[in-house]
């Protein structure tokens, strides 16, 4: 998704001076303890920290003061407010050039563990926009969005897989505001899509990670209103909550258990996990045992069902033999080739024909991941072009796209308990052009998989807000599954 922590309609008007309304610059909310710094330039002038706060529902943060901030939800549907103090407040209709740079740690995504009982190391995300930006007194109108799509043929008895999708396919249209919870279930009833639904936890749960008896009153309702079957439930370990050290074990046991009686609440019978470590998964078991929940662990790109990495957690499996424990398959893992989403915005980023010939050359190799992505990065340099133009992207290439071979899944079939239906575009022909979708469906129905394939549109990752409607292309993309399940070669 776009990697912004300002729009065009940011800057407001304030007595204090001026605020920077601002936006959550990822998929998923984050506790204030995440954002490491934040620097604010105005007409090319550094404005000194001590003149910056931090605005969110009514209390007021100095920047210095954000990464002790553990226990404080950064929800991804609010926009807090940048204060700035000035001798002159701005005035409305004043046009500004304004420079925001952050610096965010992702608490989910470790590196590597602390050691001494010090803080690991985790994924970065470094924002940096410089926007000429329009003082207004609030937030601009949302676009009315229409469907513009027949009714799909219904599901047959004769139908290998259930569908459904993620709501995480519109994570950027959730993060601007552009559908609350109710409005984003109406729209997927009306274009058809369902009956499965799945959640990331720390994207839609307003007080993640607990989830509120008044959001299971709004889930149980839109659930009753339109037929939809809960399928997955995502849960997050965030190990980096805190800035001086990891989580302890009591602590990611106390904390993936809360999850999991939330994940009980609405309904799921499955909650997809993020830490396979054998003592969690042992006290986790009981907890699962009890609450009748399945655990299925991600194989996500760029890793495969036969990576040295899921093999340790085959073996994982193996040893602790308990049927509720299994995998989510995700077609990241298993692409022919670079998403044209990608390569638009990379495209867009300044990189010209020979540079975009030499990336998917490289990403054909069999190197790893880190070694590929450095040797893009040196090829980059080679050309004098600095890679920190690319922003993300220059990681995101090969970490979001894996190029196993799809009937590698064959091999841990029986254990395979959802089906993250990834997907980039639906090009004129209505195929996915990265992911061979009907070789994905021969492989699934001859090897058994009865589940649910909830479809994730993950172009947010790479293309701009409105630039494609997501809900239409999960549409679309369920057609192709569906004539995939019910072609001749198929059956």
């Amino acid at each position: 998704m776009p990697n912004g922590m300002i729009s065009e309609d940011s800057l407001r008007v304030h007595p204090d001076g001026f605020a920077l309304a601002l936006t959550l610059p990822w998929y998923r909310s984050l506790w204030l303890s995440s954002v490491s710094t934040i620097r604010v330039a105005i007409d090319g002038v550094d404005l000194p920290e001590a003149d910056l706060a931090f605005e969110l529902r009514g209390t007021r943060y100095a920047i210095a003061d954000l990464p002790q901030q553990a226990d404080v939800l950064w929800f991804l549907q609010e926009h807090p407010l940048l204060i700035v103090r000035r001798d002159v407040p701005i005035a409305v209709g004043e046009t500004h050039d304004v420079v925001v740079h952050a610096e965010l740690r992702l608490p989910y995504m470790q590196i590597a563990p602390g050691q001494d009982g010090g803080p690991g190391l985790y994924v970065p995300n470094i924002v940096h926009q410089e926007l000429a930006l329009t003082a207004t007194e609030g937030a601009a109108s949302v676009p009315a969005l229409v469907s513009g799509a027949v009714p799909p043929p219904p599901a047959t008895d004769a139908d290998p897989f259930q569908l459904g999708l993620t709501l995480y396919s519109a994570s950027a249209e959730f993060r601007a505001g552009w559908y609350d919870f109710d409005g984003l279930l109406d729209r997927v009833a009306e274009l058809g899509i369902g009956p499965g639904i799945e959640i990331v936890a720390s994207q839609m749960v307003p007080t993640y990670p607990v989830v509120s008896d008044e959001f299971v009153r709004t889930w149980r309702a839109a659930f009753d209103r339109h037929g939809f079957a809960p399928s997955s439930f995502g849960a997050n370990l965030d190990m980096g909550r805190r800035r001086d050290r990891d989580m302890t074990p009591d602590e990611e046991f106390e904390f993936s258990e809360l999850m999991f009686r939330g994940a009980r609440k609405l309904g799921f019978p499955l909650v997809r996990i993020q830490s396979a470590k054998p003592e969690l998964l042992r006290r986790l078991l009981p907890v699962a045992e009890k609450l009748e929940l399945t655990l299925a662990y991600e194989i996500h790109a760029p890793m495969g069902p036969n990576a040295e990495p899921i093999l340790r957690v085959r073996e994982t499996y193996a040893e602790l033999d308990s049927p509720l424990l299994g995998f989510v398959a995700d077609f990241s893992s298993t692409m022919h080739a670079m998403s044209p989403t990608l390569l638009r915005a990379v495209q867009r980023a300044g990189l010209d024909d020979d540079a975009l010939v030499e990336l998917q050359r490289i990403w054909t190799t069999d190197a790893t991941m880190q070694e590929r992505q450095q040797e893009f990065i040196e090829y980059l340099k080679s050309r004098d072009f600095d890679p920190g133009r690319l922003g993300s992207f220059a990681h995101l290439a090969f970490n979001m796209h894996g190029h196993v071979d799809p009937h590698e899944w064959a091999d841990i079939m029986p254990q395979i308990r959802h089906v993250h239906a990834k997907f980039y575009d639906i090009d004129d022909d209505g195929q996915e052009p990265a992911i061979d979708y009907p070789e994905h469906v021969r492989v699934f129905v001859e090897n058994g998989y009865r589940g649910y394939w909830s479809s994730e549109w993950e172009g947010h990752a790479f293309a701009e807000l409105g630039e494609v409607d997501p809900l239409l292309l999960v549409r679309g993309q369920h057609d192709l599954i569906r004539s995939a399940m019910r072609s001749p070669q198929t059956a």
